[in-house]
């Protein structure tokens, strides 16, 4: 049984978020945390353009904030988003990591020490290696890897570097990831 999920994007994330997103209903049950590669200062257009295309409710955390499912958190700009062990949200001004900051790395490490086998993580499209490291830390914690397939990615570089570095669970076609979410993930009763 999962209990939540991380996904990580770059280069080519908004088109592949609003794709997966639009097709979740507004009931989806795990919470799902997001680092979209960005500059500080552009947050709210984001979350603006994420919302109009999902049930799902958008938003920026907060420190302390708990994961609640029917929502989208988005790594600020700017910050590393975390999860910490008591399933709350924190924020780090840390150094970049594959030179980004947010950096999917951060994001997946902190929530495969927090929730272990019932995290799935996905890497979508993107031009470095960031999520590489933290998709198998997830998978070493006991957690589903998914990525992207790199044919029907935008920019393949991200999902080359995970599928390298990780034995993934499954290799997904842009169109399918959302579908196979919805499969594996049980609908509320």
């Amino acid at each position: 049984m999962y209990s939540a999920i991380v996904i990580g994007a770059s280069a080519g994330g908004l088109t592949a978020l609003s794709q997966i997103l639009a097709l979740l209903p507004g009931t989806f049950p795990l919470p799902i945390a997001i680092v979209q590669h960005r500059m500080a200062g552009h947050s709210q257009l984001l979350e603006d353009l994420l919302n109009a295309k999902t049930d799902l409710t958008v938003l920026e955390p907060h420190p302390g904030q708990q994961l609640l499912p029917g929502f989208v958190y988005i790594a600020p700009g700017g910050y590393h988003l975390l999860i910490e062990r008591n399933a709350q949200f924190s924020l780090s001004v840390d150094p970049p990591v594959c030179y980004s900051i947010p950096s999917i790395d951060v994001l997946f490490e902190s929530a495969a020490q927090c929730y272990a086998q019932q995290l799935i993580g996905v890497v979508l499209t993107g031009a470095n290696s960031d999520g590489s490291l933290g998709l198998r830390m997830i998978k070493n914690y006991g957690g589903l890897a998914i990525v992207q397939d790199p044919e029907s990615a935008e920019v393949a570089s991200m999902p080359n570097a995970a599928i390298k570095a990780t034995n993934v669970d499954h290799i997904l076609p842009l169109e399918k990831i959302a579908d196979f979410l919805l499969k594996i993930v049980p609908s509320p009763i």
